[in-house]
């Protein structure tokens, strides 16, 4: 079969295809007909070096999310069968092939059916930025209806999605976005009010929309002096969770305003083998919030699944200009 994958690091010229052999499914897994994926920041940062060799062995497939149809199944599945529509996060790191080919193979307990009301590309957008979203909203932030919420980054890849499951939890809802036509997207998607961060302190929102008294929870898909920024902007004892955490931080507001933090990291599951049927279930349950009509995903571009067309879709990506997620499909 055809796949896209790297022998090396550097920019998107390293990316070239290859002929492989095609999977077939161990005990517990599936093999799945590949319609689409997306790009995520990890992705372009495995093929720059910038996370060392994340495990992979050369040469290496990238790319995690995926929405197909499955053709082939191993012993001992029982909740999917041959042509079933699915979608996941299952591959690309740690010596697991990714779904930039023609055929993936997937552990079938990180898998759920896709939403009826989704394309297979609209599908690929959610898996990674959705468990990853669902983990800090659901899992850890517990939020009760009326509760003042902060998403940084509302426009972004997890941050559109960890708007709309806060919304979909009673939350009065606020988020940072780069520019007013960010900003005119986010209320679209559910957002009360919105923040322009380049112009405003968080000391200065916090007074504006909560009288001083700070937010409830405030959730970090940035990180870097957003995370700094976030503890400014909780309430006392309030709680701050961020999906990037690899920095140097002054956590002195912390202390004095006994802050709880977390952090979240939805590939651990992948990488250590634990836990990893959380992210069938969160998808499956994400679903129905999908065709519910109560998440929908925000796609910035859609690029075709050759490699040019993957190429064009890491450089959008890595020129920070993307609304969003990228979808390459078939």
């Amino acid at each position: 079969m055809k796949a896209i994958a790297i022998n090396g690091h550097g920019d998107v010229n390293v990316l070239h295809e290859i002929e492989v052999d095609a999977p077939k499914p161990k005990r517990g897994h599936v093999v799945i007909d590949v319609k689409a994926t997306s790009v995520n920041p990890v992705d372009t940062k495995i093929r720059q070096g910038s996370e060392g060799t994340a495990g992979m062995t050369y040469p290496a497939i990238l790319h995690m999310d995926v929405s197909g149809v499955i053709s082939e199944v191993g012993e001992g599945v029982t909740n999917f069968k041959i042509g079933d529509e699915v979608y996941g996060c299952v591959g690309g790191i740690v010596g697991i092939p990714g779904t930039l080919a023609d055929k993936v193979e997937a552990d079938a307990v990180l898998l759920a059916h896709k939403p009826k009301t989704l394309s297979f590309g609209e599908a690929a957008s959610l898996p990674l930025v959705a468990i990853t979203a669902w983990e800090a909203i659901i899992g850890r932030a517990e939020i009760q209806p009326s509760d003042r919420v902060l998403v940084h980054g509302g426009t972004g890849g997890v941050g559109h999605i960890g708007l709309q499951l806060a919304k979909a939890l009673g939350a009065h809802v606020t988020t940072t976005v780069a520019d007013e036509a960010r900003a005119e997207i986010a209320k679209q998607l559910g957002a009360d009010e919105t923040v322009l961060f380049p112009t405003e302190e968080p000391k200065e929102y916090v007074e504006r929309l909560t009288n001083g008294q700070g937010f409830d929870t405030v959730f970090d898909t940035v990180g870097g002096p957003v995370l700094q920024n976030s503890l400014i902007a909780a309430k006392l004892k309030g709680h701050v969770i961020s999906t990037i955490g690899y920095a140097d931080y002054n956590l002195t507001e912390m202390h004095f305003k006994a802050l709880r933090l977390d952090l979240v990291f939805m590939a651990i599951s992948i990488i250590h083998n634990i836990d990893r049927e959380t992210h069938g279930d969160i998808l499956s349950r994400l679903a129905g919030l999908v065709d519910k009509g109560q998440v929908k995903p925000l796609i910035d571009s859609v690029f075709p699944l050759t490699l040019q067309g993957v190429k064009d879709a890491h450089t959008r990506l890595e020129s920070g200009l993307a609304t969003g997620k990228i979808v390459i499909e078939r």
